[in-house]
């Protein structure tokens, strides 16, 4: 029987062993981490920034806020914003991973919160794939470490038999690890953070030894609003760190703005229309998803009921990236409103009897009552039945 082709694991993220003598770039993959799909920009604000660095920090605190909130730099170079929303929000982020607090970035679902964290880690570590992701099934040896049991049968507990977490490869590289959904994890689980946080030491009880940070280490966690209750972080865990709340964008013209810039990046990857054929309809989308989350029509006259779903910023996204596949593939290449029609009624409807009387009600009452939104009524009239 022939041995099927095992596909070689990268070190960062970088080259993929896709066949026989095919190393796999980074402008082939589906979404470069990071670190490789803004490389330049990195290395422009590394080249320009004179400002002094916390330890093994690639960038300053200073040239990290440039690069998630954007800016021009003195040799002409435009950094692209990663992140739109209160620049104070940001700087404090930044600041707490310069000092010996971790970072906690709290908010509902859809505001950012891995984006950002990812982008921090790949400022500041150049590297943003020492990655948890957590789970309800999230083991204790994915914070901690585990083993290759074949060669702790074969020689016993040593370091070589030892498999090392991305946190424990964080604290031995002095880089910044990363979280993803801390409340999802066991509390059980969680509170193996502790010890890292607050002595920045992780025992190896089995060895006798243990595993020190140097300077430079530190780690972010992403929770949402919506998890509480899930599995809360215990008081001790919670002192450890930093709590960010990142907010849903606070006017229309800049959820609008956020959403065109990502729609526009994933269609570049995807070779779908450019954003400024749909900006009309990526208006329209922002506007029903926000005066659904909100409970009131933007001109504050009407009131309406709320679906059981978040709406949010990132659902938006993928509403209208949704969209412009079909004008691509199906249409003529324009963003209209039958095109992202469809994808409104399942985001908004979640739960199919609560959420379609809300959805009927406000397409009665606010969408065919709206001037020069008739062509977006018929369209949703017709995808809801």
């Amino acid at each position: 029987m022939p041995v099927p082709e095992t596909i070689a694991q990268p070190r960062s993220g970088v080259e993929t062993d896709t066949g026989p003598g095919r190393p796999q770039t980074p402008t082939e993959v589906l979404r470069p981490h990071a670190e490789h799909a803004f490389a330049d920009e990195l290395a422009a604000l590394a080249a320009a920034d004179d400002r002094p660095r916390p330890a093994r920090w690639r960038l300053s605190p200073w040239a990290v806020a440039t690069y998630l909130l954007g800016g021009t730099l003195p040799d002409g170079t435009v950094i692209t914003p990663k992140y739109v929303g209160p620049r104070r929000i940001v700087e404090v982020a930044v600041t707490t991973l310069a000092t010996d607090r971790a970072l906690l970035l709290l908010g509902v679902p859809g505001t950012a919160k891995t984006w950002v964290s990812e982008h921090l880690a790949a400022a500041v570590s150049g590297d943003s794939t020492l990655l948890v992701q957590g789970t309800a099934g999230t083991p204790e040896e994915a914070i901690r470490y585990g083993w290759d049991y074949a060669r702790l049968l074969a020689h016993g507990p040593s370091r070589d038999a030892l498999v090392p977490s991305p946190v424990m490869r964080a604290m031995a590289q002095g880089m910044t690890a990363r979280v993803e959904e801390l409340t999802r994890i066991p509390a059980d689980v969680q509170d193996t953070l502790i010890t890292i946080l607050s002595e920045k030491t992780l025992p190896l009880p089995e060895l006798g030894q243990e595993v020190q940070a140097v300077p430079g280490f530190n780690l972010i966690a992403t929770a949402n609003d919506r998890d509480r209750g899930v599995n809360e972080l215990s008081s001790a865990l919670r002192r450890r760190f930093n709590t960010v709340v990142l907010p849903l964008p606070a006017t229309p013209e800049a959820e609008v703005d956020i959403v065109a810039r990502r729609v526009e990046q994933l269609g570049r990857s995807l070779a779908l229309p450019p954003v400024p054929d749909g900006v009309d309809e990526i208006r329209r989308v922002v506007t029903v998803f926000r005066e659904l989350r909100d409970g009131v029509t933007t001109d504050g006259r009407t009131r309406v009921k709320s679906p059981s779903g978040t709406l949010s910023t990132a659902e938006a996204i993928s509403v209208v990236t949704g969209g412009l596949a079909l004008a691509a593939h199906f249409g003529d290449g324009v963003l209209r409103p039958a095109d992202i029609a469809a994808g409104i009624l399942g985001a908004v409807v979640r739960d199919p009897a609560a959420d379609r009387v809300v959805w009927q009600e406000y397409l009665e009452t606010v969408v065919r009552e709206r001037d020069g939104w008739k062509d977006f009524y018929r369209a949703c009239r017709e995808v809801s039945g």
